[in-house]
Formats: structure tokens, sequence, C-alpha cells
């Protein structure tokens, strides 16, 4: 890692500043061929994390003639190993023209910098101890966060909170491991002789910890990605019209003829703290073609797959057999809501009607707009604000699917080791599942590295960080 990486960390986009980042080896020096301060302060020498003003120069900093300026701007720098990266790195705040941009990366190419990878920042900030595993996995998670609760776990993540669990559960497991070959290694030393059944209390512990932990994965998952909605129901009750209704905008297409809808239309939809993702479905109905057919097939897979279900209903006419397929098609254990559309034409299907479906309804008319606000708050009522707080204060909820695997087979791998511990198995039999715990929890935090898993972790990342 001894080469320079150059990259825009700013968006590609007009702004009032855009930040080119460098790290490496020659970042000070190369930026102290380039900027000159106004105050005449050569980069080398400037103080770490300050911002100075100056000119950044087509050339040598010292031989500045006016048509070599590329930006009146300012210039900071932090000194290895105390950076974000862990090496010298340098920062140009310039004016946010994209052009004004490109301009310095392609002076610092001339000067041997290269273009930084995706994530090749945050890489290196890990590859250098700055950071571990889990906490440079928050850094894109917080980049794409979605709402504020997300942010909030994402930003936990950062401060450390699951890298702070899991060294805790690893340390506890070395220490039974080093007790145990301490004894192995040096029977002629004064060490307290080794009892597995000592540890079983701590085992156990630590089993519960993982465990907890791992019970949040579901609530840490909608939290990030957001819970899939499906909006169903027989062709023509207004699906699309309720999509575009709760967007704001006309995503979908909406015509009187039946069945314009034939595929599925996913769009994400925030109201409060709760993220949904809108699945605008095909219509409910024997399908005469294949095309039909597959739509139907992609219907019910987003209703298997739903964390809620808006089941919708035309007030102008009487339930159908069509309804009641829709209805049944929901599993019981996915909370779902009726919608009874078209509230602004005379209504024909009755309360009772209704009521005898067993489901919480509200009427709306998707054309106006008139009683969305009701489906809005009882979307509230279903999933109550994910706010981290809720869930014990500083703890964060698990929302990466790689960290709970590793510590799903952690978790195994413990209860393996339990089991024969009390089946009175020996020592070694038992630290050999122990030692499959520590590796599990090792790939959480990036203690057991594997280059593969860092290379797709980063390949997630944009340009520049």
């Amino acid at each position: 890692m001894s080469d320079t990486i150059a990259a825009i960390a700013t968006g590609i986009v007009v702004s009032a500043i855009g930040i080119v980042r460098v790290s490496g080896t020659d970042a000070l020096t190369v930026a102290d061929n380039l900027f000159a301060a106004a105050s005449g302060v050569r980069v080398k020498d400037f103080e770490d994390r300050r911002l100075y003003y100056g000119e950044l120069i087509d050339g040598a900093a010292d031989n500045r003639p006016l048509s070599r300026i590329i930006d009146l701007c300012l210039c900071t720098i932090s000194r290895a190993p105390n950076s974000y990266t862990g090496e010298n790195t340098v920062e140009f705040h310039c004016h946010g023209s994209p052009v004004v941009l490109a301009d310095v990366l392609q002076v610092l190419y001339k000067h041997g910098v290269r273009q930084a990878l995706p994530g090749e920042f945050t890489k290196r900030a890990f590859l250098n101890g700055r950071m571990d595993l889990t906490q440079a996995e928050a850094v894109i998670d917080l980049i794409e966060s979605e709402t504020s609760a997300a942010a909030k776990n994402a930003v936990g993540q950062l401060h450390g909170t699951i890298s702070i669990k899991m060294d805790a559960v690893y340390n506890r497991l070395v220490d039974i491991m080093a007790h145990f070959h301490a004894v192995l290694d040096y029977p002629d030393e004064d060490i307290d002789e080794f009892k597995l059944q000592n540890y079983l209390d701590t085992l156990h512990n630590v089993e519960d910890d993982l465990q907890r932990l791992i019970s949040t994965y579901e609530r840490g998952k909608v939290l990030r990605d957001g819970i899939p909605t499906a909006i169903i129901g027989r062709p023509n009750t207004g699906k699309s019209s309720l999509l575009n209704a709760l967007l704001g905008y006309e995503r979908a297409i909406v015509t009187d003829i039946a069945g314009t809808t034939r595929d599925t239309i996913e769009e994400k939809l925030l109201i409060g703290n709760v993220l949904l993702r809108l699945i605008d479905t095909a219509g409910f109905r024997v399908a005469d073609d294949t095309i039909e057919k597959l739509g139907v097939s992609r219907t019910l897979a987003a209703i298997s797959g739903a964390g809620l279900v808006i089941l919708v209903l035309d007030s102008s006419e009487k339930l159908t057999p069509e309804d009641y397929d829709a209805l049944r098609s929901i599993p019981p254990d996915i909370p779902k809501v009726a919608v009874v559309n078209k509230s602004d034409l005379p209504a024909v299907l009755e309360e009772n009607e209704l009521k005898e479906l067993g489901i919480k309804y509200y009427s709306v008319s998707a054309l106006s707009g008139e009683g969305l606000n009701h489906l809005d708050e009882e979307i509230r009522k279903m999933f109550p604000d994910f706010e981290v707080s809720s869930y014990g204060g500083p703890s964060v909820l698990l929302a990466n699917a790689r960290q709970a695997d590793a510590i799903s087979r952690a978790a195994e791998s413990l209860r393996l080791a339990i089991e024969a511990l009390t089946a009175s198995a020996t020592p070694d039999a038992v630290l050999t599942d122990l030692e499959a715990s520590l590796t599990a929890i090792g790939e959480v935090t990036g203690k057991t590295m594997r280059e593969d898993i860092v290379s797709r972790i980063f390949e997630r990342f944009c340009i520049g960080k």
C-alpha cells in the first residue's frame, strides 16, 4: 500500500464545495508541489487538521503564473498514523465544479498519484488497524441509509458497539483456550488445573450473548432495507392508483382496462421512520395467457416475501371470488390491512360484508387522496418507529447478513461445545468446537481475515470513500 491514491470524495455534481482526497506515502510531497498557502507555510510544515487557504497550481507551487492556477481553495492534512486511512492524507476543499475537481485529479495523476478504487480509503483504514470490519461495513451502511433510524444504527456500529460485544465474547473464549494450552504446554509450572466444567457457565453466557444479538437481525434488516409491502387485489380495484397516490406521483400506468399491470413494480415510501418497499402486483384472476400466469405467479411470490400486505377492494362493487382468493393468499403471520378504494363513487360494498372479512379496513379514494391519512396512521401503529433507542439505549441492531451468518455459526459451534462438555467429552474434543466458534467470531470483526470476504465488502463502496 505504498502507492498514493486520490479520488473525489464528494458527489460529482455542481455544488458549493467539492473535496478531493489523497492518501499514501507521497501525499504530502505531492501536495507540497501543488499547493501554495497564502500564509507562505509549506504543506510539509502544516499543522494537522487545520485548514489553509491558498492556490492550487497546475505545476510547481513556487512557479505559479495566473494561467496555471486551477482554483483558490483550502487544504488540510492529517499525518500517519492519526488519519482516516492510517496514512498521510491530504484534502483539497475546492469550489464544487465537476470540471475543477476533474482538473485537480488530472494534475495529481501527472505527479504519480493513481485513481482510488471503490472503497479503497476505507479498506486501507481497515488494513492499517484504524477500524475493524464491522466499522468498515457501517461506513457504507451510513452512506446508504434511507431513514434517520437506519443512520443512527449505522453510527452506533461505526462507533464500535458490535465490535465491543464481539471482542468481549472473543476474549472470554481465548482465555479458556489459553488456560488449556498453558497447562498442556507447561506441566511443571504452578498453573491452576484446567477443568472445563469450571467454564460451563461462561460458555452458556457467551452463547446467550450471541443469541441475543442474532435475535435483533430481522428487525435490523427491516430497519436498513425497509418493509416489503405487497399491494394486492383483483384487477381494476385501483392498486396502481393507490401506489401512485401514496408516492405522490404517477409511477404506475393506470387505465380503465382491467389487467393493465402484468408485472410487479417496486418503489420506496417513508412513513414516519418506517421505510416501506411498495410492490404493485398483477391482479388476482384466472389467467388466460402465459404472461398473465407469470404475473400472478410473481404476485404470489411478492406476498410470500412481504412484511405487510395491503388488500385493495372496490367499494363500488360487491365482493367477488377473486377478492376472497386474494385474502386467502395472505399467510396468517403477515400483517395486513384492507383498503376499500373508490370512496368517491356511490358505495355498493356494505359494511357488514367488510366486517366478515376479519381484517382492518379503511375507506379511501386513490383519485382524490381522501382517507389516505387514516391508512398512514394505521401503518405507523402496526410498525412503531424503528428508533434505535427503543431497543436498549446505545445497543445496536444487527443489520448485516454476513455478520449474522458468522455469529450464527459461532453460536452453533458453542452449542456443540456445550453438548460435548455435558456429555463428558475430552477437553480436546470440546476445544475443537471452541476454536471453530472463535474463527467465526473473528470473521465478524476481521480478526480472522479472508481475502475474498474483504474484497466483497469493499466492492459495495463508492469511489472516494
